[in-house]
Parts: C-alpha cells; sequence; structure tokens
C-alpha cells in the first residue's frame, strides 16, 4: 500500500493514519463502486479486496464499538468481531474486540443466532431499539444482549449514541448500511467518512452509501492510500479535527 495524499509515502504506517483525533468521535466507514454502488448483489463484500479487508480490521481493531444498522447485520451475516493478535497492542486496557450495537426499530433480527448468542461477556451485543418493537421480543433480545429503547417509533440516534458514550464506548465506528448514515448525517453525529472506492463499474440499482436525507457538511481530506486500484479516501467534517 502507499499513500499518495497529503504526501507520498511507500508502505504507510496505518495505525497513525487512522488514528481518532479524540474521543468522543464517530467514524464511517464504507466501499463504494467506482460509479457509486454501495453493494454488489445485496452485500458490499462483492465491492472489497484484501487492502480493503486489511483497513477495515484495522478500523475495527481501534474502535470502542462498531455500530451498524438491521439490513446491514441481516444482509452481512454479522457476529461478534473475533479479536486478533495483531490487536493486542491496539486495545491494551480495553476488551480484546469491541462489541455491536444493532439500531433496530421492530427487532426483526434472528435472535438466536451468533451475534446474539456467541458474543462473549466483555463484548456483549448492544441493541437500540424502540417502544413499537414486540415485546416479547424486546424480552428475548434482552437474554444475550443489552437492550436499550431510545425511541418511540423511531430510534433516536442522538440518544443512542449518548448511551454509547456513557458506557465508556467513545470511539464509534458504524459501518452503515445506507439509511443510517443519512440518519445519522442529518442528525449531525459524523465526524469522519473513511470511503473506498473499489475499481469497478456495477450499474443496477445498488444505493449510494448515503441513502435519504442527510445533512451536507464540507469535508477535509485528510489521506488518500492506494493499493491494486483501490482508493483508501480517509474525510473529516470540516473543523472537527
Amino acid at each position: 500500500m502507499r499513500q499518495i495524499l497529503p504526501h507520498a509515502i511507500e508502505d504507510p504506517d496505518l495505525v497513525a493514519a487512522y488514528g481518532y483525533p479524540r474521543s468522543p468521535w464517530l467514524r464511517l466507514n464504507m466501499v463504494s463502486s467506482a460509479d457509486g454502488g454501495a453493494w454488489l448483489r445485496g452485500v458490499s463484500g462483492g465491492l472489497s479486496g484484501a487492502a480493503d479487508k486489511r483497513v477495515f480490521g484495522l478500523l475495527r481493531g481501534m474502535a470502542d464499538v462498531v455500530l451498524a444498522g438491521a439490513q446491514t447485520a441481516r444482509a452481512e451475516g454479522y457476529g461478534p468481531v473475533e479479536p486478533r493478535e495483531s490487536w493486542r497492542g491496539l486495545r491494551a486496557g480495553r476488551a480484546p474486540a469491541p462489541p455491536i450495537a444493532v439500531v433496530t426499530r421492530r427487532l426483526d433480527l434472528d435472535l438466536g443466532g451468533p451475534l446474539f448468542t456467541a458474543a462473549a461477556p466483555t463484548a456483549r451485543t448492544i441493541v437500540f431499539t424502540t417502544e413499537a418493537a414486540p415485546k416479547d421480543r424486546r424480552l428475548e433480545a434482552a437474554r444475550h444482549a443489552d437492550v436499550i429503547v431510545t425511541g418511540d417509533e423511531r430510534v433516536d440516534l442522538g440518544r443512542a449514541v449518548r448511551e454509547l458514550h456513557e458506557r465508556g464506548l467513545g470511539r464509534v465506528l458504524c459501518e452503515g448500511g445506507p439509511r443510517l448514515n443519512a440518519q445519522l448525517s442529518s442528525a449531525g453525529l459524523v465526524d469522519e467518512l473513511c470511503l473506498t472506492v473499489s475499481p469497478l463499474l456495477i450499474g443496477g440499482d445498488a444505493a449510494r452509501i448515503f441513502n435519504g436525507v442527510a445533512a451536507q457538511h464540507a469535508l477535509d481530506l485528510a489521506h488518500v492510500l492506494e493499493q491494486d486500484g483501490f482508493l483508501f479516501c480517509r474525510y473529516v467534517r470540516e473543523g472537527a479535527s
């Protein structure tokens, strides 16, 4: 991997390149095709490559918590984050792996799946849901996860993010999907976007990385990295760093 901007560097220090400026901080990490599609055949994995997976893993290792929408958790087959030996130094003083936090209005998730039943006690899954979610499903989810009601019909994302901060989970990595990204942006909660641009043209009807009403923010380009035709762009909200 090489850095193109702000300076040309061969084999840059990725930990330094992606270090959190401060905590709390909310980072989005997304991949898109060269023509702007956020998935291929329903999942983002078809747009990825070895270098993207390397960055993806590093960002998870640096985060205090991984945030995702219910649709992303279902489509991508989310389970608990598996600890990696390479994270040992990154996570000194923290749990070996970050917990997953899922935003779900109706709790339409597989409550018997590994995301709920296989999470370590140190990285117990967190669920943000609503009063409208069926009570029996809330009780079932609470057997294995921390269930937090943060709204009547819709999840109040500001409250959800504050709940994470109050738990000491200030470095938030959001992995989408596009609707959740737009909602976080509209609420003024996004500090940073890490965008991998895949060297693919896919056409079709895939959503963009933001799907819905989102606030307009000027961004500063912090860096651009490249490997095998993939571009790794890190944008920080203007004035946020």
